[in-house]
């Protein structure tokens, strides 16, 4: 990991920004990752005690979960009960010199804590607060709990998702709430370039199943024009062809020769010069309509060779093509290597750790990861000393269990 033991030592694009994250488990502590990745100095709010439940999320090492190492890098800790009026006022404070507030409660609990945009825009006109929620902050769903699963399902994606004779299945991720805490950081840096020309702060309004709407693609059109409602395909990619997963002596490859010119070179590729060359299959909308017919000559073909053979026969032909990878294949794959995509961490427990790396990849200020995931409440003290809480205060807030 590159040096540098203090968030606010980093450079990056963002350096000189701090963003306040009130958020928990997933949505708004991904977006406020995101913007530490490349700079910005991220003051994490957890609740004393047991601090963010993602701490004990899944699969765990020296009690604390590995998930954590990458969500919370580049973070600084500070517990606060938000409950208390104590609390409420550090919170204030640290607003008050913050230019993006992140926070991903049920609309109205910010309210409920005194920390809603009116109060808090009041003392600082140019913050930028970040709302990420399941169903957003107005209209008659806004009351109720919304996770990625169930933003997922109300989204659409969901009901696309699976093969056609199963139950719509789900991703063996969250992806609802990445989409949304990534439409966060938009939104965040839109609203920031606005402040920066002269304008107020605002509020970003994220809803988590809008997120997902959002990359539905031709879903609504399609339906509005032909009343077409798009169902579950397994791996292939109806009305685009061809584009789907195929079976080799090992495994399967995924193809993807879906262009007019793709797909010539596919077909000669694998002997067929037969589809090839048929008038009837020189367009893609011509393709879609006998996708049955063209998938049969590509299994048929795969088949009979190893995925190695096959990737080389694409690889060759040009024509995009893919194992599917599983995490051994990631950690071990010599691209990942070369784009810096795996780096290795020493953990705050002390042990190494590999990690995702960061993307985008700018050119000439690039993103780091300059500070491991922290320990709960790890700068507490330094931060309420920054925004002028004098010792005797710290000690009180936390003999009273606020901090």
């Amino acid at each position: 990991m590159k040096s540098g033991s203090d968030p606010d030592s980093r450079g990056g694009p963002l350096a000189g920004i701090r963003v306040l994250e009130l958020g928990s488990l997933i949505a708004g502590p991904f977006c406020a990752k995101t913007l530490g990745d490349f700079g910005a100095e991220v003051i994490k709010v957890e609740p004393p005690g047991e601090g963010d439940a993602l701490r004990k999320w899944r699969r765990m090492r020296n009690g604390t979960s590995l998930w954590w190492h990458v969500q919370s890098r580049n973070k600084k800790s500070v517990t606060c009960d938000l409950r208390k009026a104590e609390g409420q006022e550090i919170v204030r404070r640290l607003a008050r010199g913050a230019h993006i507030m992140i926070e991903n409660f049920r609309p109205g609990a910010l309210e409920r804590w005194n920390l809603g945009w009116e109060a808090l825009s009041r003392e600082n006109p140019k913050l930028v607060l970040v709302r990420i929620s399941g169903y957003g902050q107005t209209g008659p769903y806004k009351e109720r709990p919304g996770f990625a699963a169930i933003a997922e399902a109300v989204g659409g994606f969901r009901y696309i998702n699976g093969f056609p004779d199963r139950p719509p299945a789900r991703p063996n991720l969250s992806l609802g709430d990445t989409i949304a805490a990534l439409h966060g950081v938009i939104g965040a840096l839109l609203a920031l370039q606005a402040v920066q020309k002269g304008g107020p702060g605002q509020v970003i309004d994220v809803a988590l199943y809008e997120a997902v709407f959002n990359c539905m693609e031709s879903l609504l059109p399609e339906f509005d024009a032909q009343s077409y409602v798009r169902e579950r395909s397994g791996s292939a990619l109806p009305g685009i062809a061809p584009s789907n997963l195929y079976p080799c002596k090992d495994g399967f490859v995924l193809i993807a020769g879906n262009a007019d010119s793709l797909y010539q070179r596919l077909m000669t590729a694998i002997g067929r010069a037969d589809l090839r060359d048929d008038p009837a299959l020189a367009r893609n909308d011509g393709r879609a309509a006998q996708m049955e017919r063209i998938d049969s000559a590509i299994g048929e073909w795969t088949r009979q060779r190893s995925q190695a053979q096959v990737l080389e026969a694409m690889e060759q032909a040009e024509v995009p093509a893919g194992r599917i990878y599983s995490a051994a294949d990631i950690a071990s794959d010599p691209h990942f290597a070369a784009r810096g995509m795996i780096e290795q961490i020493t953990a705050a427990d002390g042990e190494p750790l590999r990690v995702p790396g960061i993307i985008p990849k700018l050119s000439a200020t690039p993103g780091a990861i300059r500070t491991p995931a922290p320990k709960l409440g790890e700068h507490t003290d330094d931060v309420l000393r920054e925004i002028g809480y004098a010792e005797a205060d710290i000690r009180r807030l936390k003999e009273a269990g606020i901090v």
